[in-house]
């Protein structure tokens, strides 16, 4: 990142030996001021920025950043832009706290549901307590979507991002409700019906995010998070591309095997086969490629 105004004076009274108030003395301003120039905190005017640089015994050009030979044409003009790049520097300062703020309050709230679902004796209130904690830190992250998410994203693309969180936060939920109401004896199921369910819920997720994951923009916090593919956009992009391709022949091959089994158990095992084929086919491609792409 170049060095902005006020790292520049602060560089440059560092090489002349003078202190802060050493240096407002000899441009006529508090202490105070000079400390807001230097933290890039505000500007000073262009007559004040003569008198700067009259005080380091330096150009002008050398406090804005720009090569010697083009020194700017209108001082008033120049200060403008590096007052507008201060201001966004600013905001996107500001911004980056939030946004690590809002990961801070989804990673506490997570932590939280698992503390609680490894502490807790009654099963219906731990559901509980758990499910609120995960679905407030799934509000948490739909309603920062866009601060959340790294780059420009389109309309498209907040969109796809804003479907997964929702269907993400509906399915959990009705898994919530359900188990709590198995739980409370008002629900249930034979094996079979279970073997149906299981097999209707994970053909779901893998149709639904197969067809969704193309359309995911690069972030963090929606999608086939992978420490390679949080690392590159390009190796986001090709990951997610793969899930949209196999998801369909997963998912019949998943029903096919699931269909071919009696026991509850083994579809459990053929589910969890069926997942870690499903995350593994794009994820093991997406490493060789992120590989081959840092040895480049």
């Amino acid at each position: 990142m170049p060095l902005m105004l006020g790292d520049n004076i602060k560089k440059h009274r560092r090489e002349k030996g003078y202190t802060q108030e050493e240096l407002a003395a000899k441009v006529h301003v508090v202490r105070q001021t000079l400390s807001k120039w230097e933290n890039n905190t505000s500007v000073p005017d262009a007559e004040m920025l003569l008198e700067i640089a009259g005080a380091l015994d330096v150009s002008v050009a050398a406090l804005l950043g720009i090569p010697p030979e083009e020194p700017p044409a209108d001082l008033a003009a120049e200060l403008a832009r590096v007052n507008e790049a201060l201001a966004e520097r600013n905001r996107q300062i500001q911004r980056n706290a939030l946004a690590g703020s809002k990961r801070g309050q989804i990673l506490f709230l997570s932590f939280a549901a698992l503390l609680i679902s490894a502490a807790a004796r009654e099963t219906v209130p731990a559901l509980a307590a758990v499910g609120a904690c995960l679905l407030l830190a799934l509000w948490i992250l739909y309603r920062n979507l866009s601060l959340l998410t790294e780059g420009e994203v389109s309309q498209g693309q907040r969109r796809a991002l804003k479907a997964a969180t929702l269907f993400n936060g509906a399915l959990f939920a009705a898994l919530l409700v359900f188990c709590g109401l198995q739980e409370a004896g008002y629900v249930a199921l034979t094996a079979q019906q279970e073997r149906y369910l299981i097999m209707g819920i994970f053909s779901c997720v893998f149709l639904f995010f197969g067809a969704l994951s193309p359309r995911l923009p690069y972030q963090r916090h929606t999608g086939l998070r992978l420490p390679w593919t949080v690392q590159d956009e390009e190796t986001w992009r090709l990951a997610h591309r793969l899930l949209g391709i196999i998801s369909l022949p997963v998912t019949l091959l998943y029903l096919a095997a699931a269909l071919a089994v009696r026991d509850l158990e083994q579809v459990g095992r053929v589910s969890l086969i069926a997942m870690a084929v499903y995350i593994g086919i794009p994820g093991v491609l997406s490493l060789l490629f992120f590989w081959k792409k840092l040895r480049a």
